[in-house]
């Protein structure tokens, strides 16, 4: 019941932000989620002897996040670039300072970079989209990559035998696989007509399938860090959900491969 009374909630939340607040609702609303993202991503170093800072984490993400956001059309640089090389030297200047020459320090230095641009990045792209699309076209996204996920769930449940990645996340099926990939790709040819500009059927059907398969890898990335720093959820922050990072993992691969198809495709 929590889980489902978790998302009742999630889902009214974004379907008001996105169709009955004002735009930059969206940018601070990703923000925060990046921010929060980053908070996780420092709980998994520190659970593998690489604390960092939170606070520099959180922020970098943040800022990383409404730099995307307003870059423009996200390809040709804008205020990403500078904020991407300021991130650069400012992971070194904090490293610098955090303490003597460790092993660990290897994983700081690497976590004070990777953490904010892997979700900071995802999420100021989402909300681009969303500014410069309009709010239907991130709702095909996100649609698509939760009818997957539901279809994955559900599928699995019921035929599901052969392990997707046993070593990295064991409850993933062959089966629950090929049954999201099916509902992504019927979902994309019936809403990418109506939701997404200048998309005929067919480029929906075969979008649907790449935005699947970007998904279960970033379903998998996630996996990967958590059970490397021998953790089961991200957080506990969603009661059902785990943490922000269980939430939104697909969509941190999507998100991306959805830009480059709108940039270069649509």
């Amino acid at each position: 019941m929590a889980r489902v009374l978790s998302a009742v909630v999630l889902i009214a939340f974004n379907v008001g932000v996105l169709f009955f607040a004002p735009w930059w609702a969206t940018v601070l609303v990703t923000m925060a989620i990046a921010a929060l993202g980053a908070h996780e991503m420092a709980g998994l170093a520190a659970a593998v002897g690489a604390p960092v800072s939170r606070p520099v984490t959180m922020t970098a993400a943040a800022v990383v996040c409404a730099a995307t956001a307003f870059t423009g059309d996200l390809i040709s640089g804008g205020p990403l670039a500078p904020v991407l090389l300021a991130l650069v030297v400012g992971a070194g200047l904090v490293t610098l300072g955090s303490g003597v020459p460790a092993p660990s320090m290897m994983t700081r230095a690497g976590m004070l970079v990777m953490a904010p641009i892997y979700v900071g990045v995802p999420m100021g792209a989402l909300a681009w989209v969303a500014v410069t699309y309009g709010p239907w076209t991130l709702v095909f996204l996100l649609a698509v990559i939760a009818l997957s996920d539901s279809a994955q769930y559900f599928c699995g449940r019921a035929f599901g035998h052969r392990k997707l990645a046993p070593a990295i996340s064991p409850a993933k099926t062959i089966e629950g696989a090929i049954g999201g990939v099916v509902v992504a790709a019927v979902a994309g040819a019936v809403l990418a007509p109506m939701w997404v500009l200048d998309v005929t059927w067919y480029q929906g059907l075969l979008l649907g399938v790449v935005l699947c398969g970007a998904g279960i890898a970033g379903d998998l990335f996630e996996s990967m860090l958590k059970r490397s720093a021998g953790v089961k959820d991200s957080s506990q922050l969603i009661p059902g959900h785990g943490g922000v990072l269980d939430r939104v993992d697909a969509h941190l691969f999507a998100g991306p491969v959805f830009v480059l198809f709108l940039r270069y495709v649509a």
